[in-house]
């Protein structure tokens, strides 16, 4: 059985559930999202790109719609033991089982809670949901109860993350062994992702970001490699992963002789992540750790070049993303509390001199002053 948590462990992470659902007069919850299907029975797939629903009734009991290729999986991975297939055909309609199973667990004429904001509901699947339903119960979107509470960690969900944060840091000195004059950034990104995968990690919520010369500037993937010219940059965002949960690191590599903008760009990134680090603790919100941030870099002049979030939670999560909820952002009044894992990142691209400089890492926050959980330092790291 590849479940990677206790039942004990489960059955708290259930009890807030059933909390959090009476505290909002919810009868059962309509489950998409496979982040939360992971997080409450230990679920692990990515099926949930065809239609698969999770029904967790007030109750405490669980039953999971899904395709044929994820009964095995679930009866693997999951502590679900009721598992219905449906199955693919012309008229083939999920939707409907669905509801013939809520009418079996007696939840007609009931408010039921759906996790609406997920890469797990398509719209079309959203709309024939809604058309389905409308007049057996009353839809409420739930799509925010589950992570919330996802957001603060156990003491096992934190031995994760720290694995993670060890395989990020492997990840980066395996990528930066190969960063020189003239290097692919394919085979760079093959030490990166091949160091976390010899250590036992998995895949990422999404692709590990790579790019050099003017496409240091960018925050995203994209296809197409290059080589390393003899005075260069490079920007790597990349996650060490463990059993899905993720943490995450950012860093720009100069190659050659940092120019003078590098330099500054880089003075101002340390001196924002530790603005940020003094604002990540209990009685702060997270938009206090945006305003830290922004501070820092508007009052060197530097606002054109920053973004407008600089960080987000980090947990279990699936593709497209491994960005968690909540971010930092400004006015998010989400407060800061103990046992988060939070990814900070310091992203400065001037578009003027094709200049990136960026500078993240994931912490845990504490009663006090948050914890890095990578050991790399914080110093430009120039090769070649």
């Amino acid at each position: 059985m590849a479940i990677h948590f206790e039942r004990a462990e489960f059955a708290i992470r259930q009890e807030r559930v059933l909390e959090a659902m009476a505290a909002n007069r919810l009868d059962a919850l309509v489950l998409f999202a496979p982040e939360s299907m992971y997080w409450l029975t230990g679920y692990d797939t990515f099926g949930f790109c065809f239609f698969q629903a999770m029904v967790m009734t007030r109750t405490g009991r669980f039953v999971l719609i899904t395709r044929a290729p994820d009964l095995r999986q679930a009866k693997a991975t999951s502590i679900v033991e009721d598992v219905r297939v449906w199955v693919d055909r012309g008229t083939a309609d999920p939707v409907g089982q669905l509801k013939e199973v809520l009418f079996e667990l007696d939840l007609l004429g009931t408010n039921l809670g759906v996790e609406y904001d997920t890469q797990g509901l398509t719209a079309a699947n959203g709309r024939k949901l809604d058309d389905g339903l409308e007049s057996f119960a009353t839809l409420i979107d739930a799509s925010a109860l589950i992570p919330a509470l996802r957001a603060v960690k156990s003491p096992v969900e934190i031995a994760y993350a720290r694995e993670a944060a060890r395989l990020a840091d492997l990840a980066y000195e395996a990528g930066l062994a190969e960063i020189r004059p003239g290097a692919d950034e394919g085979r760079i990104l093959a030490a990166m992702q091949g160091a976390v995968f010899a250590a036992g990690g998995d895949y990422p919520g999404n692709s590990f970001i790579i790019g050099s010369g003017a496409d240091a500037l960018l925050c995203r993937y994209k296809t197409g490699r290059r080589r390393l010219d003899a005075r260069d940059q490079i920007t790597l965002e990349f996650a060490g992963v463990w059993r899905q949960y993720h943490a995450a690191l950012m860093r720009t590599v100069v190659i050659g002789a940092p120019t003078p903008r590098h330099l500054e760009l880089h003075e101002a990134a340390r001196e924002a992540l530790a603005a940020v680090e003094g604002a990540m603790r209990p009685g702060s919100t997270c938009g206090d750790v945006f305003d830290a941030h922004a501070r820092v870099m508007d009052g060197r002049g530097l606002q054109p070049h920053r973004l407008n979030a600089c960080g987000y939670s980090l947990g279990a999560r699936y593709a497209p993303s491994w960005m968690d909820p909540p971010m930092f952002y400004r006015g998010n009044q989400t407060p800061i509390e103990p046992n988060m894992i939070l990814f900070a990142h310091m992203i400065l691209f001037d578009s003027e001199t094709e200049t990136a400089m960026t500078l993240g890492r994931t912490y845990l926050t504490t009663a006090a002053d948050p914890e890095p959980l990578s050991r790399l330092p914080l110093e430009l790291a120039v090769v070649g």
